[in-house]
């Protein structure tokens, strides 16, 4: 019997300061936080929601057994890619207006999926992510 992926379930990032990440998501890229008990005993977590995506934003000094987690989990090694139906334009636009640096605007729009944008590359997330 072979197993065959349908989605992604969520993503987590490891980050320095939850609270600071998590405001960064919401202000520029409107996700929602949530905050949720994960069961058994352990501290609450911190995800960021949008569309039926979830990332769970993990602090970097969490405990490895209370959160499973990478063997060389570090701030700002992680690379996301969103896609947006907003234009480019707009995109840049909205950045800028939030007063986020944009380093590399080459790549406006996704290869496999044309109708939609993709973030210009920006790494101006608290931990310096690359988040495009």
């Amino acid at each position: 019997m072979s197993v065959k992926v349908d989605s992604i379930d969520h993503i987590v990032i490891n980050v320095a300061d939850v609270a600071r990440t998590a405001e960064w998501y919401r202000k520029i890229l409107g996700m929602e936080i949530k905050v949720f008990d994960p069961g058994q005993g352990k501290t609450p977590r911190t995800s960021l929601m949008f569309g039926s995506q979830k990332v769970n934003v993990r602090p970097i000094n969490a405990d490895r057994i209370e959160w499973f987690t990478a063997d060389h989990e570090a701030a700002g090694s992680d690379d996301l890619c969103f896609l947006t139906a907003s234009t480019p334009e707009q995109v840049v636009a909205h950045l800028k207006a939030c007063g986020v640096s944009i380093e590399d605007g080459q790549k406006t729009r996704c290869a496999w999926r044309p109708a939609l944008s993709l973030l210009p590359r920006s790494r101006r997330q608290p931990d310096r992510d690359c988040v495009v």
